[in-house]
């Protein structure tokens, strides 16, 4: 019994780690990034106390696909939206909280995706699979949304 705590207890722990194994990046040194590198970016909108929050870095973002995907093609920014640390966005220098607003962003998790400059793409409301959050990432990364809508790409690509 105590054999299988332990192996249950460090498979939880491992898979834990895996979303801490990403390289996260504060706000204002994100966008700093981002500009230099020209990736896109994706901001991991979360609070402390959401169960949610939790689960997407348990599941999605300890995803060995979904971190392979990000840290090739995005800078990645965690943002507590009740933190205090102000950050700097559009010459504004303000809360997490009033940028989080400024984004249309009103539940957590919220994903939101800036292109190199720092500019909205869009956000991704809520708590998203592993299976088709990459087809968004991919989405984004590669630039089909510009040319087309996500229906039609998940169409092409031949997901239901």
């Amino acid at each position: 019994m105590k054999k299988i705590f332990f192996v249950s207890l460090m498979v939880m722990l491992s898979t834990i780690s895996l979303a801490k194994d990403l390289r996260w990046k504060n706000f204002n040194d994100g966008i700093a990034e981002a500009k230099k590198s020209g990736k896109k970016v994706l901001v991991d909108v979360y609070t402390d106390w959401c169960t949610w929050c939790k689960k997407m870095d348990e599941v999605t973002y300890s995803d060995k696909n979904i971190k392979t995907y990000l840290e090739k093609n995005y800078v990645l920014i965690k943002l507590n939206a009740e933190g205090n640390e102000n950050i700097s966005y559009a010459g504004q220098k303000i809360s997490p909280a009033q940028f989080a607003q400024q984004m249309g962003i009103d539940g957590y998790p919220a994903t939101l995706f800036l292109d190199g400059r720092g500019e909205p793409i869009t956000v991704l409301p809520g708590y998203s699979e592993p299976k088709m959050f990459i087809h968004v990432l991919s989405f984004i990364g590669e630039n089909q949304y510009k040319t087309k809508k996500f229906d039609q790409y998940l169409t092409e690509k031949g997901v239901k």
